[in-house]
């Protein structure tokens, strides 16, 4: 799978491998992946006011211009960043990692309300969330397991499948980080008897 498209057959084994992991936790596991592209709107202006702000200087000590010729290059040079920065081939490499991670985080924590994640019966719905073009993967859990499995364990796992991301092995990442959540899931919360599917197990495109 790569990061613009998914096959048919990407989509069974992503479905295959959460309904095997579930096979052995009474554990729900549900993906989603974001190919939207997020505008960030206030990057482009936030540099090209720092570029503004310093390229007066040089000019001032380094040539004959006057203040009023620097004032007139300080203004185009903030109104060309700031078209360059908005280019989509610019944009998102512009985006601090911070920024984009939190709003992953975000738009994480809707998905796994928006998809009723939080509606198990025992509250044990695990939501992962893999934004494409920003390259960020969160995983949310549900109160039933946050009592018992650490977040720095989701984040460990959210950062493999990132990292699988950035080396185009996106599907890969996924499937691993699935099958790892499902045995973290075992561990916990072992499969019972009465166990129904209470999600479905196709990955979710938006």
């Amino acid at each position: 799978m790569s990061m613009h498209s998914m096959t048919e057959e990407d989509r069974s084994r992503i479905a295959a491998e959460i309904k095997a992991a579930e096979a052995r936790t009474a554990g729900e596991i549900y993906v989603v992946i974001d190919r939207e592209v997020h505008a960030y709107r206030v990057v482009p202006v936030l540099w090209a006011s720092l570029i503004a702000l310093i390229a007066p200087w040089p000019l001032h000590l380094l040539t004959y211009w006057t203040t009023t010729t620097i004032l007139v290059a300080q203004v185009l040079t903030f109104v060309v960043v700031t078209i360059i920065a908005s280019h989509p081939a610019f944009h998102l490499a512009l985006v601090p990692r911070f920024l984009a991670a939190e709003r992953a985080r975000n738009a994480a924590r809707a998905q796994f309300m928006a998809h009723g994640v939080h509606l198990t019966e025992n509250r044990t719905g695990v939501l992962i969330y893999v934004a494409l073009t920003d390259r960020c993967v969160e995983i949310v859990a549900d109160a039933g397991i946050n009592n018992k499995v650490s977040q720095s364990e989701w984040d460990l796992l959210a950062d493999q499948v990132a990292q699988a991301a950035r080396a185009n092995q996106m599907l890969e990442g996924l499937l691993v980080s699935i099958r790892r959540a499902g045995l973290l899931l075992e561990q916990h919360f072992p499969a019972a008897a009465d166990d129904r599917n209470e999600l479905p197990d196709h990955v979710v495109e938006i």
